[in-house]
C-alpha cells in the first residue's frame, strides 16, 4: 500500500501534476512522524508490508488514540495489541471505524483493505483457557491478508479431538499452535503436517507451569522437526511469522 502510494505521487511529481514543494511536505513524515511521546514509523510498511503495530500496554488512552488518529489520516491500516476494554472503547469513541476485538484485546481500523493471499494459515490451540492469545493471533493474520481457519480446543488431554480436525490443516503455508501446561501440543502437530509450525507458549497452567515457563521449555526441547517457538503469550508475533511465510508461498 505505501510503496504504491509512494510511486504514484512520484509518478505525479515527474508528470508535473504535483509541485516538489506540495511532495516534499507529504514526505515529510517518512520515515517517522515526531508527537513527542512516541515516534510513528510510517515507513515499515515500505520496509516490512505491513504497518507498525500499537503495542497498547503501558501507554495512556490519549496516547493510543492519537496515534490511532496519525496512523489513519496517514492512509495505514491500524493494529493495535494488548488492548484493554475501557481503551478499547475509548479508541472506538474517539475513531468510529475502528473496531474492538474483545477476546483478542485487540484493536483494528482499516483504511485500505490487503488483498487476500491464497493458501491458509491454521490457527490451533489446545483450550479454552488458550482463546486470547489465539484470538490475538487471528486478528494480527486476517488484518495482513491471510485467510485463517480457526481449529480450537483440542489439546492432547483429548487428542482424537486433533485427529477429527486433521483434515483442516491440509493446504495450510503456516501453522500456529498455541498451549499452556505442558505445552505439548505443537509438537504433536509438528509430527503430523508439512509446512512450518510456530509454537505459542500460554501462561495458562497452574503453579509448576511457572506463567508458562513450563510450556515454552516443552516446545523448545521438542524433537519435531519443523517447529519454531515464540515467546509466552505472544500470539501477535506468531502471527507476522506465519503470514510472512504465506506471503512468500504466494510469491509476494
Amino acid at each position: 500500500m505505501e510503496l504504491d502510494k509512494l510511486k504514484t505521487l512520484l509518478e505525479a511529481v515527474a508528470r508535473g501534476d504535483v509541485a516538489p514543494e506540495e511532495a516534499t511536505g507529504q514526505l515529510k513524515s517518512l520515515p517517522f512522524e515526531d508527537l513527542g511521546f512516541a515516534k510513528i514509523d510510517h515507513h515499515r510498511a515500505l520496509r516490512k508490508g505491513y504497518p507498525e503495530t500499537i503495542f497498547c500496554a503501558g501507554k495512556t488512552v490519549e496516547q493510543v488514540v492519537e496515534i490511532v488518529g496519525r496512523m489513519r489520516d496517514h492512509g495505514s491500516n491500524v493494529l493495535g495489541t494488548r488492548c484493554d476494554a475501557e481503551m478499547g472503547a475509548a479508541v472506538v469513541a474517539a475513531h468510529p471505524e475502528a473496531t474492538y476485538h474483545n477476546l483478542a484485546r485487540c484493536i483494528t481500523l482499516t483504511v485500505d483493505p490487503p488483498a487476500m493471499l491464497a493458501g491458509k494459515v491454521a490457527i490451533v490451540c489446545a483450550g479454552t483457557s488458550d482463546l486470547p492469545v489465539a484470538e490475538e493471533a487471528v486478528v494480527t493474520a486476517e488484518s495482513m491478508g491471510n485467510r485463517v481457519e480457526r481449529i480450537y480446543d483440542v489439546g492432547v488431554a483429548g487428542i482424537h479431538r486433533l485427529f477429527h480436525q486433521r483434515h483442516r490443516l491440509d493446504g495450510a503455508n503456516a501453522v500456529v499452535v498455541c498451549a499452556g501446561m505442558e505445552g505439548a501440543l505443537p509438537s504433536v502437530v509438528a509430527g503430523l503436517v508439512e509446512c512450518p509450525v510456530i509454537g505459542v507458549p500460554t501462561s495458562v497452567g497452574y503453579g509448576a507451569s511457572l506463567g508458562g515457563i513450563a510450556a515454552l521449555l516443552g516446545m523448545l526441547n521438542s524433537c519435531a522437526t519443523g517447529l519454531t517457538v515464540v515467546n509466552i503469550d505472544n500470539g501477535f508475533g506468531a502471527a507476522v511469522a506465519a503470514a510472512t511465510i504465506n506471503r512468500i508461498a504466494n510469491g509476494k
